[in-house]
Parts: C-alpha cells; structure tokens; sequence
C-alpha cells in the first residue's frame, strides 16, 4: 500500500466507523415521521402549506370530533392546522376546517366565488364552503341531508401577506382537496 495515502485510508474509515456508530445510537430521542396527510385525510402536508401567516414553521394538526347538532346529526369532525413557533412550544393556529351534517344548503355568502368545476361551493379570502355530493351524509351514517365542509382562515387578505386573488386560489386548493378527498373516502 502507498504510505502516502496510509493517513487518508484510516481517517476515512474512523469517520466511516462515527457514521455507524452514530446511526446506531442515537444521542436523543428519535421523532417519529410527520404524517403525510391531515384533517382526518382530507388534506396533504403540502396543501396544508399553503395558508400561511408569513412567520413559517412546521405544520401540523389537532383534530376532533363530536356528534352533531341535532339528534340526527351524527357528523361533526374539526381540524385546527397549526404551525410551530420557533422561540415557543405552543404551535399557533392558522386555519380551521370543519366537517359537518347540515339540514339546508347555506349557499353562498356576499363576495364570494364559486368553487367550480364540478364542486358546489363558494370561496373568500377568509372563508370557504364546499357541500359533498349527494349521498355522502347516507354514506356517513347523517340522516341529514347535506355534508358541508367548512374553511376559515384568518383573512390573508387583510394582514397584507397576500393579495385577494391568491387567498381566493389557495382557499379554493385546499376546498377542492379537502372535498375530493373526503368523497372519495367516503365512497359517494
């Protein structure tokens, strides 16, 4: 062997060995993978990404659930998507999606645009509305007649992070996400 290439040959494999070893143990405690979808399955990490309050920080999710409104009404699941504070363990929240049984079809609110292509609803800057197809509440155990899911986002708009038209167009991302996937798991 070249004694000149001697030093290089071990440095490189004590730092192969720390590699190793370091692998094997671990100096803390080892986080589990982030999930890769939130909001009972309704929306992908990255969809999730997309409201923000200009600060960043990883997102995550705190869910519940409880039964609905009236004693038919058997679907009523939340989802507060929250991003992490970098000087604070409290995660602030920076939108809300509720899954619900509705008896009437609300329609759509002042200034706001249809979520369209095959999706009945409507989208703000800081709320949307998407109603599942019919068949969806049946399908989810809800002698009620409707399935809405509920957006509302601290208004982008209105804290200057972004224009109207980009609320609008990532409102309308998540809504269309959240309600695509929701029928589809939904089987209607």
């Amino acid at each position: 062997m070249n004694k000149k290439r001697l030093p290089l040959t071990v440095v490189l494999g004590a730092a192969g060995i720390a590699v190793v070893t370091a692998s094997v143990w671990p100096d803390g405690e080892e986080k589990p993978p982030l999930p890769q979808t939130l909001c009972y399955g309704a929306l992908s990490r990255q969809t999730a990404e997309l409201i923000d309050d200009g600060k960043g920080g990883e997102v995550s999710a705190e869910e519940w659930q409880s039964k609905g409104k009236g004693t038919d009404y058997v679907v009523f699941k939340g989802c507060q998507v929250m991003r992490a504070n970098p000087d604070s363990d409290c995660p602030r929240g920076i939108f809300q999606l509720v899954i619900s049984d509705e008896r009437y079809d609300s329609g759509p609110r002042k200034n706001s645009v249809p979520l369209g292509a095959g999706l009945k609803g409507w989208v703000r800057p800081d709320e949307a509305e998407a109603t599942l197809p019919v068949g969806c509440a049946a399908r989810l155990g809800s002698t009620a007649p409707y399935i809405t899911v509920t957006l509302k986002t601290p208004s982008q708009e209105e804290k200057g992070l972004v224009d109207r038209d980009t609320a609008i167009r990532r409102n309308t991302t998540v809504m269309r996400e959240a309600a695509t996937d929701l029928t589809r798991a939904a089987g209607c």
